[in-house]
Parts: structure tokens; C-alpha cells; sequence
């Protein structure tokens, strides 16, 4: 996981990889002094920041193929080919449709936040699934008693787990929903990064916050503007944090994928740059898309044009969905991800898309099985259930959502954002079909 985003010796570690992965040159003087300095062998906070700034200045290889831009205008222009919408979704269900997206980004949520972290990956949470008789995933997760020592669960699982859920445990994957919207109420869809740092520090306590989120707060409170908030001593900027925020800017804009990735890349560049703004601005098209689609094939296929062609993410986003088109079993993508993506944190953008995208390929119109399969692939594990979720519902509706996902969480979510805990779900879909109507006329 992260670094403490106030040890500049642990940031300078993460930076390291991060430079690494999106194709710098890290010449091998420089790299043998940064990994001392890592290990603490020399390096004060001066050379440390030295060696960092030195580190951001290290120029691409001459071999890296990748186009990976961070401004609105070359990320839309480098985007790929191929559809941009799909037709918006008839007024007669278009409520009933963000309430399903709501409800499945909650129950998705839910299932996977036993298993976030503390060591689980897709194959110790498999032999745990197995062991409780719980596998392949049909319900929320059991929890074993006694508790084999080599499983350790999430704290937050007294509240997240079979026959425990009461509501929508607070998550910061829903806090973002909600900000999301009361943001998009307060300045409309002509909001501003700076606006969203605004209300980041006026209503989110900075301890629920992680990664990127929590340097770009960090940064906010030194005095920094975006992009710099993004940028600055900031190695998480391409992991999924800004992913997680995309739901909202979907909600909003349905069958129309374009301003959906438009609207979330305001929202991302506060803290992302390339394949972290382009996460989200995905996952934002890719709901926005789902609410006409035909099925997630559709969805799939329409959100991809609004990443850029030439980027990483675009990369991976292709190879899950040739996989699925040639036939390979959800096993053998998976693992073709992993083997691929090697090296990369389980919770970066990369993998994590690839494993929403999965699960609601192999899905296969089934809700259960499609955050089931979100969180087997035990990575960022409730924050894929949730994106999944979130999409099946948008595609499916309510009346896809079986009552033991949904009738446990009681209408309610906690939030540790100010003035939304025990916020009625019901109510913030209303609210949120109320925007997009706006939107639509």
C-alpha cells in the first residue's frame, strides 16, 4: 500500500516505481542513489527532495510507444476511434435506472469490503471462498468461526459481512458518489477542479482519504492549485482513486458517454494525470453508456473512445475484451492481466479496470455473479464490486437486483461526508435523476 503521504523518503520509493512504469529512464547512477537513500543508508530532506525533483525530470526511453497526455483537449483528441454515445435512455425509466446504478454500487460496495487489503489477493480469497463453501461468491461474504490465522479480514467487517450488513457501510467509494453530487448541485456541470478541492476541505475528513486523494488534500492545504495538486511529491497519480469518483458524472449524462468523461475529468484532475484521469473519465462513459446499451459488450466497447488510443489503459481495456471476444474463461483473462501487469499495486488503474470490465463481460446479465466476479479477482476489491455494481444497474435496473443484495442495506448510507450520513439512497437517486433530466433538456 502507500506510503505515509508525509514521509518524503517513503514518496520518493513510490515515485520511483511510478517513473518507472510510465516509461522514464532512470539512469543507473541516479537509480543506485535514490534506492540508498530508500533504504536509508544516506539522505536527508534536502537530497531527498533533490533526488525527487531530479527523478521527475528523467526523460521517456527512446523505445516507450505509449501517448499518455493529461490536458482535456489532447486526451479528447488522442482518444480512439469509434462511438461516442448510444442514444440516451427513455424518460419513462430513466429513475429507476439510477436507483438500480445506486443500489448495485452499494451492495458491489459492500461485498468487497471484507477483503480489501490486509494481504487477500484472487487466489488466498478463492481458498477462503472455498473453505466457507461460499464459492463461487452468491451472497455477501461469510465469515469463518473460528477465523484460520492465515485470514485476516478488514476491520470494517462486523458491518460488511453475511447476515451483518445493516445499510451501506461507510465507504469513501460512496462518499465520492455523494460529493459528486452535491457538487454538481451547488456549481452545475460547469464546475472546476478548484472547486472540487474546495469541497473536498469543507466536508471530508482528511484521515478518509487515501493515495492520491490524501497528497492532493495535503497539497490544498499548503496552497497548491490544481494541476500542481496532482503533481506535486504525488506518486499515486495514475491508481484508482479518481476511478472511484466517476459514478456520479455518469448518473448524470446517460447514453451520452462524451460529456460523462468530460464532467469526470474536471473532478480527476485535482489529483490524477494520464491513466488516472483516464480511469475515471472511463468509468464515467462507461455508466453514462450503460443506461441504452443493448448489454455490457455495447457498453464496453462505446466507453473505450473516450481513452486515448495509444495509452496503457487503452492497451488493457483491449486485451480483457479480446479475450472475452476469443472465447478464454474469466480465469484465463484474469491471469493474463496479472502476468501482464506484473509489478503493478493492486490498487493502480490498470489492473483494476481490466477487472471491472471482466466482471461484467463474463458477468454474463447476472448481478450476483457480476460483483461476485469483481471482487474474486481480489484486487481494489469493494472498490470493483461498487463500479461494477454500479454499471449493472444503470444497464439492468431494479428489478435485476435481487432482494438479499439489496433489502440488507435498508435504504441507508453511512458517509463520513459532512451532513450525508444515514442519507436515504431512494432520495439520492431522486435527486441525482433530477440533474440528469437537467441535463437531458
Amino acid at each position: 500500500m502507500a506510503a505515509d503521504a508525509r514521509s518524503l523518503r517513503g514518496l520518493l520509493a513510490d515515485e520511483l516505481v511510478q517513473s518507472q512504469q510510465s516509461g522514464h529512464d532512470v539512469d543507473a547512477g541516479l537509480l543506485a542513489v535514490i534506492q540508498a537513500a530508500i533504504s536509508e543508508e544516506a539522505g536527508e530532506e534536502a537530497e531527498l527532495g533533490d533526488l525527487y525533483r531530479r527523478l521527475e525530470a528523467a526523460p521517456l526511453r527512446a523505445d516507450w510507444s505509449f501517448y499518455e497526455p493529461s490536458t482535456l483537449p489532447e486526451i479528447m483528441a488522442a482518444a480512439g476511434p469509434g462511438p461516442r454515445a448510444v442514444g440516451r435512455s427513455g424518460p419513462e425509466d430513466l429513475e429507476d435506472r439510477i436507483l438500480a446504478a445506486w443500489l448495485g454500487r452499494c451492495a458491489g460496495c459492500n461485498l468487497g469490503k471484507p477483503v480489501e487489503g490486509y494481504g487477500w489477493n484472487r487466489l488466498k480469497l478463492r481458498t477462503y471462498l472455498e473453505t466457507a463453501g461460499a464459492f463461487p461468491l452468491e451472497d455477501y461474504l461469510p465469515v469463518l468461526d473460528p477465523m484460520p490465522e492465515e485470514f485476516v479480514l478488514n476491520p470494517c467487517w462486523p458491518v460488511a459481512t453475511r447476515g451483518r450488513v445493516d445499510g451501506m457501510a461507510r465507504d469513501d467509494d460512496t462518499d465520492y458518489t455523494m460529493l459528486g453530487l452535491k457538487i454538481l448541485e451547488k456549481y452545475g456541470p460547469g464546475y472546476t477542479s478548484a472547486d472540487v478541492g474546495y469541497e473536498w476541505l469543507s466536508g471530508m475528513p482528511y484521515k478518509t482519504v487515501y493515495t492520491a486523494e490524501r497528497v492532493a488534500y495535503g497539497n490544498l492545504v499548503l496552497g497548491l492549485q490544481p494541476p500542481a495538486t496532482a503533481t506535486y511529491h504525488n506518486p499515486y497519480r495514475e491508481w484508482i482513486g479518481a476511478q472511484i469518483r466517476a459514478d456520479i458524472f455518469g448518473y448524470v449524462a446517460p447514453g451520452d458517454p462524451a460529456t460523462a468523461a468530460r464532467l469526470a475529468y474536471q473532478d480527476a484532475a485535482l489529483s490524477h494525470t494520464a491513466n488516472g484521469i483516464y480511469g475515471e473519465m472511463w468509468a464515467a462513459a462507461l455508466i453514462a453508456s450503460a443506461f441504452s446499451a443493448s448489454d455490457a459488450r455495447e457498453a464496453a466497447e462505446v466507453a473505450m473512445s473516450v481513452v486515448p488510443s495509444r495509452s496503457r489503459l487503452a492497451a488493457s481495456l483491449r486485451a480483457t475484451l479480446h479475450a472475452f471476444d476469443a472465447g478464454h474463461t474469466w480465469e484465463e483473462a484474469i491471469a493474463s492481466m496479472e502476468a501482464r501487469l506484473e509489478g503493478y499495486d493492486w490498487v493502480h488503474t490498470l489492473n483494476n479496470a481490466e477487472v471491472v470490465m471482466a466482471a461484467l463481460l463474463w458477468g454474463d446479465g447476472d448481478f450476483g455473479r457480476t460483483i461476485g466476479l469483481a471482487v474474486e479477482g481480489g484486487l481494489d476489491t469493494d472498490c470493483d464490486g461498487a463500479t461494477a455494481g454500479s454499471v449493472f444497474g444503470a444497464l439492468h435496473g431494479t428489478k435485476s437486483l435481487p432482494g438479499h443484495w439489496v433489502d440488507p442495506l435498508h435504504d441507508t448510507i453511512h458517509s463520513a461526508l459532512l451532513g450525508f450520513d444515514g442519507a436515504s439512497i431512494t432520495d439520492l437517486a431522486h435527486r441525482t435523476a433530477a440533474l440528469a433530466r437537467g441535463a437531458a433538456g
